[in-house]
C-alpha cells in the first residue's frame, strides 16, 4: 500500500466498518459520515482506500453486484491479514498517540477487536504514561512562571487529566465485565473464538 494511503486516517475507520460486516464504498462512506463526523469523508476517497487495501492484501472484493436499478457495486470484506492490520493499528493507537487526540479516538473505537486482558492491560499502560505527562505538567504550573502565562498547560492538564480518569473508569468497566466484548475472531481461519 503507499505510504500515504496507510497514514490515512480514515484507515482505520474503514478496516473497522468492514470488521463489523462486508460493505460496498458507498455505505461505508455513508457509515463514515454519520459516525465520524469530524473526519473529511469523500467517496472517492474511500474508493481509493479500499483499492489500496485489496492491493495490500488487507481487503479482498467480490465481483460487483447489482441491486434493483442501483449500478453494480464491489463489496468488499476484511481478510485474515486486514484482522492482524487492525489489531496493530488498535494497539498502537491506544498505546502510542498523544492524549485527546482523533488517532486515540478511532483506536478506542475499535479497541473491541482486542483480547479483553489485552485491551486493559495497554489502556493501563496508557494511563501510566499519562499520569507522568501530569507529573511534568505540574511542575510547570507550579513553577516561577505567572500563571496568566502558564493558562494553556494548566488547560492542557485538566485534557490529560480527564482522559486519565476516563481510562482508569474504563479499564475497570472492561476487568468488571461490565462491557459486552465482542467474539475474537482467530487470525489464522477467520472464525469466532469464545
Amino acid at each position: 500500500m503507499p505510504l500515504n494511503a496507510s497514514r490515512n486516517s480514515l484507515v482505520l475507520p474503514i478496516l473497522g466498518l468492514l470488521l463489523e460486516q462486508p460493505a460496498h464504498g458507498y455505505d461505508i462512506t455513508t457509515r463514515l459520515r454519520e459516525r465520524y463526523g469530524h473526519l473529511p469523508v469523500t467517496r472517492s476517497t474511500v474508493t481509493s482506500l479500499l483499492k489500496a487495501l485489496e492491493r495490500a492484501g488487507l481487503v479482498s472484493s467480490r465481483l460487483p453486484e447489482r441491486v434493483g436499478n442501483r449500478p453494480p457495486r464491489t463489496t468488499y470484506e476484511l481478510t485474515t491479514a486486514g484482522l492482524a492490520d487492525i489489531r496493530r493499528k488498535v494497539e498502537a493507537g491506544v498505546r502510542d498517540t498523544p492524549a485527546a487526540s482523533v488517532d486515540l479516538v478511532m483506536a478506542v473505537a475499535y479497541v473491541g477487536v482486542l483480547p479483553t486482558d489485552q485491551a486493559a492491560s495497554i489502556l493501563h499502560g496508557r494511563a501510566d504514561r499519562l499520569d507522568r505527562e501530569l507529573t511534568v505538567l505540574s511542575e510547570l504550573i507550579d513553577g516561577d512562571v505567572p500563571e496568566v502565562h502558564m493558562l494553556e498547560v494548566a488547560y492542557w492538564r485538566s485534557i490529560v487529566a480527564a482522559e486519565v480518569t476516563w481510562i482508569r473508569t474504563l479499564v475497570q468497566r472492561i476487568r468488571s465485565h461490565e462491557i459486552g466484548w465482542p467474539t475474537q475472531r482467530t487470525e489464522q481461519d477467520g472464525s469466532a473464538e469464545a
